[in-house]
This record gives C-alpha cells, sequence and structure tokens, in this order.
C-alpha cells in the first residue's frame, strides 16, 4: 500500500511525500525482518531444547501492544514457557503519531524479559549503524551494546534454569 501511495505522490508532483512515504516502506521492512530474526532466534533455541527431551512451548500473538518509556509499541510477542518459568520477547515500534516516538533514533523496541526475574530485564533498540540495521541492549539505561548472539543464548539458559 506504501509502495502505491508514493507512486501516486510520485506522479502527482509531490515528491516529498514520494520520498517519506518510500523511507516509511524501506524502514518496515527493515523493521519486520529484524523482529522476525530475534523471534526466529529463540524459536530455534526452544526447538533444540525440545529435541533434547526438554519441553518448552512456544506461543506467538499479533498483534501485540506494550508501553516502552511512554509510547506505544505495536508489534508481537513471543511466549516461551517450561512448567512456571516463562520468557517473553515483547518486539515493536510506533505506528501513528498517537502512539508516541521511539527515543535514540531507535528504528524498533525490544523487551525480554523473564517472569519472576525482574532484574534479567533487557531491553533492545534496532538501530542503523553504516547503512545496517542492528540490535543493541540498553545497558541500565545508560549506554547501549551491540546485541550479540551469546547474550540470547544467556537469556535462553536463565530461562531454562
Amino acid at each position: 500500500m506504501l509502495t502505491e501511495s508514493a507512486a501516486n505522490a510520485r506522479a502527482a508532483g509531490r515528491h516529498a511525500l514520494a520520498d517519506y512515504l518510500a523511507l516509511k516502506a524501506t524502514n518496515d521492512q527493515i523493521r519486520e525482518r529484524a523482529v522476525r530474526w530475534l523471534f526466529d532466534c529463540f524459536v530455534e533455541l526452544a526447538g533444540a531444547a525440545n529435541r533434547q527431551n526438554i519441553p518448552v512451548e512456544i506461543e506467538r500473538q499479533d498483534p501485540h501492544s506494550f508501553q516502552h518509556r511512554g509510547a506505544n509499541m505495536v508489534g508481537s510477542i513471543l511466549r516461551l514457557k517450561q512448567g512456571v518459568r516463562c520468557l517473553t520477547l515483547e518486539a515493536g515500534w510506533t505506528r501513528t503519531p498517537r502512539d508516541g516516538f521511539m527515543r535514540g533514533q531507535a528504528l524498533a523496541i525490544a523487551r525480554i524479559s523473564h517472569f519472576g526475574i525482574k532484574g534479567a530485564t533487557a531491553e533492545l533498540y534496532l538501530k542503523r549503524t553504516d547503512d545496517l540495521p542492528e540490535w543493541f541492549v540498553l545497558n541500565r539505561g545508560e549506554s547501549a551494546s551491540r546485541l550479540e548472539a551469546a547474550e540470547l543464548l544467556k537469556h535462553f539458559s536463565t530461562f531454562l534454569g
């Protein structure tokens, strides 16, 4: 729909609007792929655990909304469950002006939380670096570091206990 709207705006001579719509469509594709990658990583870890006879239930819900620093994020939620243990991954971005805005030039926001272990919660920011999108982990609300696979594995290990 955005691509068609951009083409219509360009045909009508509204180049600034067409450029904005093309950028939005590109950013939305980047967001969707990055969120899918993050979710797929945890689903793969859960699948590997299931193959080792460690039963992990996988639940996904679309659409899902969650609050992040006063803004409404719209996206998806993934829950991994094993007995009373639960790892939750929420990821999304603001969709309308009414949703607010994302801080720190983020393209998308994600939150990894563990039921009953508040200190293990992680906030992730999808940012553009050298024209490539990368996930960053916000460390104690101050500095950010690149998300490494080891960090995801650490969260999954915490989930398994």
